[in-house]
C-alpha cells in the first residue's frame, strides 16, 4: 500500500538553523526509555540543507532583514500581530498578522532523498515565488506498536521484541515574501491543493485527501498519536456496549425459556410432569438451549473484562504521553526564555552604545531622523545615500508622500537637499527648491483644498435665477 502524500504549512517560530538537532536531543533526554520515539541507529540517515543565497543561516537575522525590506519597499512597518478593523457592514473583521517565514511538514518515503525535497522546493519557488530557506529530513522518528503490525503494513520493522512504526517526514522552511514589492505571497485553496499534488508527483507518494473533503484539521505528530489512541478508545467503548446488549438479549431469551418451561409444567398432567421436567432438566443442563446461552454469556463477560483491562491500559498510556508532551513543551519554553534573556541583554548593550554614539556624534541622531523622513517620503536607498552621505542635491519627478496629510503630492524636476537649519545649527532640514519640506507640504495641501472648494462652488453658480 502506498503512503499518502501530505504537506501542512504553518507560521514558523523563528529559531536558529540547528534547532531541529537541539530539539531532538532535548526530546531524547526528557522521555522514558519505554516510550522512545526516536531510533538513534537511524539518526545517521537524517539530512539537512541551508540555502546559501541568503547570507546568515540564522532565521532570526533573516526575519529582521525581511522587516527592514518591507519598510523600505512599502514605507510601512510590517504588521506582525493580529489586528481588528471594521468592515463596510460595520462588523469587526480580524486581520491576521504577517508570517514572512513559514514551515511545511511533508510525509516522505524511506528512500526519499534531500535532492527530491529540494526539487519540490525549487518548483514551489518557480510557481508561487515562495523561497525555500532550510530543509530537514527526519527518518529516525516514529512510535512503538502495541502488538503485531497489520497485514498491509510494509514500513514497520522489529527492534528486539517490539515493532516500531516509523514516521518519515521532512521540514521545509519557506520565505513567503515578495522581495520586489515587500508584500506577502497570497496562495489560495486551489494553490494549496496544487501544492499537495506537486508533492505527491515529485516524491512519488499517493495523494491524500484535503481537509475540505474530510472535514478534519491537520494535527501535529504527538497530537495525532493521542487523537488516534482516543479514537481507538471510543471504538472499544462501542464494542463493549455492543457486547453488553448481546448479554441483555441473551438473558431475556433465557428468562423466556424458563417461563416457557414453567408454563408447560402447569399445562401437563401430574403423570407427564415428572417426565417433562426430567427431560427438560436433562436438555437444559446437557447440550440444550439453556446451557448454550449461559456459555455465550460467560464468554461475553470474559471479553468485556479483557476490553476493560485494555481500556484502562490505554488511558494510562495516553496520560503518560500527555505528561511527557507537557514536560517537553515546558523544556522548550525554558530554552525560549533563556534565548529571550540573551536578546534582551544584547539590546540593552546596543542601546547603551547608541546613547554614547549620540553623545559623541551629535549630528548622528539628526542624520538618522533625516533617513527615516526620506524613506517615509518614498526615496530609494541610493537617493538617501546621495543626500546624507555624499551631501549632494537630487532632482526628482513623480510623487512624494506626506505622513502628516496622509497623501501623495506631485513633483516635477524639483531639487531636494539636506541642509542645516537656519534656526538651530544642530538640526538638519530637508528642503525642496530651498524651502523646508514641511512648509512645502502645507502649501500643497492648501492649494488642494482651494481647488476642491472651487470645484464645489462652480455648479452652484451655474444654476441661474429662479422665477
Amino acid at each position: 500500500m502506498a503512503t499518502k502524500s501530505s504537506i501542512h504549512i504553518k507560521p514558523c517560530r523563528v529559531t536558529s538553523s540547528g534547532a531541529h538537532n537541539r530539539r531532538t536531543a532535548e526530546y531524547m533526554r526528557n522521555i522514558g526509555k519505554s516510550q522512545i520515539y526516536i531510533v538513534p541507529e537511524l539518526t545517521a540517515d537524517n539530512e539537512q540543507w541551508i540555502n546559501p543565497n541568503f547570507g546568515s543561516p540564522d532565521l532570526q537575522v533573516h526575519y529582521e532583514n525581511v522587516k527592514r525590506m518591507v519598510k523600505e519597499k512599502t514605507g510601512r512597518a510590517m504588521q506582525e500581530k493580529e489586528r481588528e478593523r471594521k468592515g463596510k457592514n460595520g462588523k469587526i473583521i480580524k486581520v491576521a498578522g504577517c508570517s514572512p517565514i513559514r514551515e511545511g511538514v511533508l510525509l516522505i518515503r524511506p528512500d526519499t532523498t534531500l535532492a527530491d525535497v529540494r526539487k519540490f522546493g525549487e518548483e514551489c519557488q518557480r510557481r508561487w515565488g515562495i523561497t525555500p530557506l532550510q530543509i530537514f529530513l527526519h527518518k529516525d522518528e516514529g512510535h512503538w506498536l502495541s502488538g503485531q503490525p497489520e497485514s498491509g503494513d510494509r514500513e514497520s520493522f522489529q527492534v528486539g521484541e517490539k515493532w516500531f512504526k516509523p514516521n518519515y517526514h521532512a521540514h521545509i522552511i519557506f520565505d513567503w515574501m515578495n522581495h520586489d514589492t515587500g508584500k506577502s505571497r497570497k496562495l489560495n485553496d486551489e494553490d494549496m491543493t496544487e501544492m499537495q499534488s506537486l508533492a505527491s508527483d515529485i516524491l512519488l507518494m499517493e495523494r491524500g485527501q484535503s481537509k475540505a473533503v474530510t472535514g478534519k484539521e491537520h494535527l501535529e505528530r504527538n497530537d495525532f498519536i493521542i487523537e488516534k489512541q482516543k479514537a481507538e478508545l471510543q471504538r472499544m467503548d462501542a464494542a463493549k456496549r455492543h457486547k453488553e446488549e448481546l448479554i441483555n438479549l441473551a438473558e431475556q431469551e433465557l428468562k423466556q425459556v424458563k417461563s416457557e418451561i414453567r408454563t408447560d409444567k402447569l399445562k401437563k398432567t401430574a403423570t407427564n410432569a415428572a417426565t417433562a421436567i426430567a427431560s427438560g432438566v436433562g436438555s437444559l443442563f446437557g447440550s440444550g438451549k439453556l446451557k448454550d446461552l449461559e456459555q455465550v454469556n460467560e464468554k461475553l463477560r470474559h471479553e468485556i473484562a479483557e476490553r476493560d483491562k485494555g481500556i484502562d491500559e490505554l488511558k494510562a498510556k495516553i496520560q503518560q504521553m500527555q505528561e511527557q508532551h507537557g514536560k517537553h513543551i515546558r523544556n522548550l519554553q525554558g530554552i525560549h526564555n533563556q534565548e529571550l534573556e540573551v536578546k534582551d541583554r544584547e539590546i540593552s548593550q546596543l542601546n547603551t552604545l547608541l546613547e554614547k554614539s549620540f553623545k559623541w556624534f551629535p549630528m548622528l541622531k539628526e542624520m538618522l531622523r533625516m533617513e527615516k523622513l526620506c524613506a517615509a517620503i518614498g526615496f530609494t536607498k541610493d537617493m538617501i545615500e546621495s543626500l546624507l552621505t555624499k551631501k549632494e542635491a537630487i532632482q526628482c519627478s513623480g510623487k512624494i508622500y506626506s505622513e502628516e496629510h496622509r497623501r501623495k503630492f506631485d513633483i516635477k524636476n524639483d531639487i531636494f537637499r539636506i541642509e542645516k537649519s537656519s534656526v538651530n545649527e544642530n538640526k538638519l532640514v530637508l528642503t525642496i527648491n530651498k524651502q523646508p519640506i514641511g512648509e512645502w507640504f502645507k502649501e500643497q495641501w492648501k492649494k488642494l483644498r482651494r481647488g476642491l472648494r472651487q470645484s464645489e462652488e462652480e455648479p452652484r453658480k451655474s444654476r441661474g435665477f429662479r422665477i
